[in-house]
């Protein structure tokens, strides 16, 4: 039996994709329904992502008309059928993780959340939930796809097990970036790196995952931070994230800088978070031998990068990609370490826009215009 706390409207405003020429367009769509072991939230806000863009763009092919918007904080209106043991009530602010699994496959039993192959093989593809079926839909009944949770509207509808509970302590706006830029961060460094204490790292991109990696890095003990990227305006607040350095490899040499902070090895860790060649090869360049190279930057389309095949051999180093986190665990220890203040989730977010301006604030984001991350704020 599913539970209900105001009367949900039947209608709402979601940003939708109708056509990659015409970018993103507000409309007044059918507010979905929770099924079983989903809920309904009523967005407070939702983050603008680098990986929208490929979709946006037309990168990666995806299935349109279709909301998207994959990192949301909101309030729980309704629990649909199966949520008895989910922990989650009425009422409650909650935090959405991008990457939604399905709790039955044989990843998600073994605890691989990252490689659930529903949310991979329905959400990622065709843009539904694990029966097959998106839940939006235009007034007149016309199938509208999700991209994870649609978070780009109102309302949205998010397996529980893709939900964590933000204490009320917590400021619920810029909260919405833990669901992708700080999980995906933590999942970089807890689970692709496992980085151990005294390591040494560099953070190469530093947008709104790379910041994130750059603090929670320096949280689980790194001994050295150095932050790479080729904007001096993203570079200047690293420093009080926990970077211990800054290079900016459009003006400095990356790697000669790099060996030179480390006593000429080179870094244990190195983080890719962009997704494009350029960012992979100074990634691999600051290696140290025996080194680990994280890449977590979605490219567009079938991208590729070149990688120094006898190097890599020679010096034993590991190339370990990195999707996101294991939801179920990671998003709540997220939640709790900013709740706590040990990472800072309010300072990163530096824009906010409204349902209405969402084009404009990817637009901002594919010109290099964001610091950190942006949100749409739905009350503005």
């Amino acid at each position: 039996m599913s539970q209900q706390a105001t009367t949900v409207p039947g209608t709402m405003r979601a940003a939708v994709l109708r056509d990659i020429t015409k970018g993103l367009q507000v409309e007044t769509i059918r507010t979905p329904r929770p099924r079983f072991g989903e809920v309904l939230i009523k967005v407070a806000a939702c983050g603008l992502c680098h990986s929208d863009l490929h979709v946006i763009g037309g990168a990666i092919s995806f299935p349109l008309p279709a909301v998207l918007g994959h990192e949301v904080t909101g309030t729980v209106v309704e629990l649909g059928p199966g949520n008895e043991h989910s922990g989650l009530q009425v009422g409650q602010h909650v935090a959405g993780g991008f990457l939604m699994p399905c709790g039955q496959c044989e990843a998600c039993a073994a605890g691989r959340d990252e490689l659930c192959g529903p949310f991979f093989d329905l959400n990622r593809l065709k843009g539904c939930l694990y029966d097959g079926q998106t839940r939006l839909a235009a007034q007149d009944g016309e199938p509208i796809y999700m991209y994870s949770m649609g978070g780009l509207a109102e309302y949205a509808v998010v397996p529980a097990t893709a939900l964590a509970p933000v204490p009320g302590s917590m400021e619920l706006v810029p909260a919405a970036i833990l669901g992708c830029a700080a999980m995906t961060g933590f999942g970089a460094v807890r689970r692709g790196a496992d980085l151990r204490y005294g390591e040494t790292v560099a953070v190469v991109a530093v947008g709104g995952v790379g910041t994130n990696i750059v603090q929670i890095a320096s949280v689980f003990g790194a001994s050295q931070v150095i932050a790479i990227d080729v904007d001096d305006e993203k570079l200047e607040p690293m420093r009080a994230y926990g970077a211990t350095a800054v290079i900016n490899s459009a003006t400095q040499d990356a790697r000669a800088e790099v060996l030179r902070l480390t006593g000429g090895r080179g870094v244990d860790v190195s983080f890719e978070a962009l997704g494009v060649p350029d960012t992979w090869k100074t990634a691999l360049d600051v290696l140290a031998d025996g080194g680990r190279m994280v890449p977590i930057g979605l490219g567009a389309g079938v991208q590729t990068a070149g990688v120094e095949i006898n190097r890599t051999v020679r010096r034993s180093q590991r190339i370990l990609g990195s999707y996101g986190a294991r939801t179920r665990q990671d998003l709540p220890a997220v939640v709790d370490l900013a709740a706590r203040g040990v990472i800072n989730y309010r300072d990163v977010v530096s824009r906010r826009f409204s349902l209405e301006q969402a084009g404009q604030g990817y637009e901002a984001l594919r010109h290099r215009q964001v610091q950190g991350r942006a949100v749409v704020d739905m009350s503005l």
